[in-house]
């Protein structure tokens, strides 16, 4: 009798936050991108990025001053830059180096779909496609909600629209810190884990 064992191949998540000068992808840039590469089975960080992404002159002008409130941004700090055509570069080295590619990784962020604009302005769709980067972004609060529920309708606790979905609103419903404040993109991306940690958790923690 033969035995057959099947060799459980770790998923990696992307773990990342963006910070912009503004809410409009059209309008605005990305000054601020960092993220943590996670063996989702065990939770153990493989590698780390961040960066600040310097803007010219004329789209710092255009920046909304209520999105800089809450970064901590000034013209001074985006001056300490690389410029965007580095910062890209560097990205696809990390994810080389990684192994980072589509079916053995997924990003995770809390409000995908504006991460994913302004990333996409960094790496274009194309590249990425013809890199094979991970296609699924993956939403905190998607996952957030669907706990809520199922928790809520065995009396466990409030559903998600009686909380909120806010980061923030997650980790109170949790017992958790909120953001640590100015909101730069590092600290979102370890109270990101923070939160997932809580909901979904890391099935292998030593």
């Amino acid at each position: 009798m033969f035995l057959i064992f099947h060799k459980r191949i770790a998923l990696l998540g992307i773990f990342l936050d963006t910070e912009t000068n503004g809410l409009n992808p059209q309008k605005h840039k990305i000054i601020e991108i960092a993220f943590q590469i996670i063996d989702l089975t065990t939770g153990t960080c493989q590698d780390s990025f961040e960066s600040i992404i310097a803007l010219n002159p004329q789209d710092w002008q255009k920046s909304d001053p209520k999105s800089l409130e809450i970064n901590g941004f000034n013209w001074q700090i985006t001056c300490q830059g690389l410029s965007s055509q580095l910062v890209a570069e560097q990205i696809q080295d990390c994810f080389v180096k990684n192994q980072i590619t589509r079916g053995k990784a997924v990003f995770i962020c809390q409000n995908p779909s504006f991460d994913r604009v302004f990333f996409s302005y960094l790496i274009s769709p194309e590249l990425q496609e013809f890199l094979l980067f991970p296609y699924h972004w993956l939403d905190l609060a998607s996952m957030y909600w669907a706990e809520a529920i199922r928790k809520a309708k065995m009396g466990l606790g409030s559903f998600p629209w009686e909380t909120g979905c806010s980061k923030d609103a997650i980790a109170k419903a949790y017992s958790l810190r909120g953001e640590q404040n100015p909101h730069r993109a590092m600290n979102g991306v370890l109270h990101l884990l923070l939160c997932y940690k809580a909901i979904v958790g890391f099935p292998n923690t030593s």
